[in-house]
C-alpha cells in the first residue's frame, strides 16, 4: 500500500473525472489520499470531495500565495475547522518567495498562525517552503522554542540544510515526481541520506507528473512511480519504501484511520 500524502483534488483539472481518478489510485495500490488545503475560505469545496470517497482525507489552511487574501485567519477558527473528522492536517501554509503571490509578512503572519494551531491540536502541519530556506528555518527554530508541533516539509526542493535542521526538528520530508526528473541528482542525494522513519511521496496532482509521465496532468496513482525511484536512490525494495513511507504517513496524520492488520 501507499499514500498519496498531498494532492489538490478540487482543482479544476479534476472536476470531470474525480471517480476515475480514485478508482485508478486504489488500483494502483493508494490506500488513501489527502487533498490539500490552498483557501480556508473553501474548506466546503473540500469536504464535499471527501465525503464522497472514504479513503480521501482533507487539511485546512491558507498556501502563502493567498496569504494577502486571507490575511488575518485567527488561530482559534483554525482549531474550530479541525473538529471535522474528515480534517487530519493544517497547511499548507508556509513561505513562497519564488513567486511574488502573498507578502513576505502576510505569509510570515499565516504560517505562525498554522503552527501555533499545529501545536494547539497535535495535528501535523502540511509546510510549503520554497525559495525560502532562511526564513522558513528561522520561524521553525523560534516556533519550535515555544513547543514542540508536528509537521512534513512536502514536495521538498530546498538546500541540505533546511532538511537537516527539520530533521533535527522531529519534522519530516515528502518528495513528488520532482525526484524523478532527470535534473534532480541533488535531491535524490539528499533522499538517500535522510532517516528512514521521516521520508514520504506525494504528488502535489495536477502538477509535478513523474518523469515517465512528464507534460501530463499528474494524478494520485503516479505516486507509484515516485516510491519506485525513491526505492532505486535509497537502495531498497519498492516493497520497502511503500512499507517505510506508509507507515511514516500514518504516524504523523494520526487522525487518518489506518488498514485493518
Amino acid at each position: 500500500m501507499l499514500v498519496d500524502s498531498h494532492c489538490h483534488l478540487d482543482f479544476p483539472d479534476f472536476a470531470d473525472d474525480l471517480d476515475g481518478i480514485v478508482a485508478r489510485a486504489e488500483a494502483a495500490g493508494v490506500g488513501r489520499i489527502v487533498t490539500i488545503s490552498t483557501r480556508v475560505r473553501q474548506l466546503d469545496t473540500l469536504l464535499a470531495i471527501t465525503q464522497r470517497f472514504p479513503d480521501v482525507y482533507c487539511s485546512v489552511g491558507t498556501h502563502p500565495h493567498h496569504a494577502d487574501e486571507e490575511d488575518g485567519i485567527a488561530t482559534d477558527e483554525l482549531i474550530a475547522l479541525t473538529q471535522h473528522p474528515k480534517v487530519v492536517a493544517l497547511g499548507e501554509a508556509g513561505l513562497d518567495y519564488f513567486y511574488d503571490n502573498g507578502s513576505p509578512e502576510a505569509q510570515e503572519r499565516g504560517f505562525r498562525a498554522h503552527i501555533a494551531a499545529a501545536r494547539a491540536t497535535g495535528l501535523p502541519l502540511v509546510i510549503h517552503t520554497r525559495e525560502a530556506d532562511d526564513d522558513c528555518g528561522r520561524i521553525l527554530d523560534d516556533e519550535m522554542a515555544k513547543g514542540p508541533f508536528r509537521a512534513v516539509l512536502h514536495c521538498y526542493t530546498g538546500g541540505r540544510e533546511l532538511a537537516m535542521k527539520a530533521i533535527g526538528l522531529g519534522l519530516s520530508i515528502s518528495f513528488t515526481g520532482i525526484l524523478t526528473f532527470k535534473k534532480s541528482q541533488a535531491l535524490r542525494d539528499l533522499a538517500a541520506e535522510l532517516p528512514a522513519d521521516r521520508i514520504m511521496v506525494e504528488t502535489d496532482a495536477p502538477y509535478l507528473a513523474p518523469g515517465k509521465f512528464r507534460g501530463k496532468r499528474n494524478e494520485p496513482s503516479y505516486v507509484v512511480e515516485t516510491a519506485k525511484v525513491l526505492a532505486e536512490t535509497r537502495g531498497v525494495s519498492v516493497d520497502e519504501i511503500a512499507r517505510q513511507t506508509t507507515e511514516n504517513f500514518f504516524r504523523l496524520f494520526s487522525k487518518v484511520p489506518a488498514p485493518a492488520a
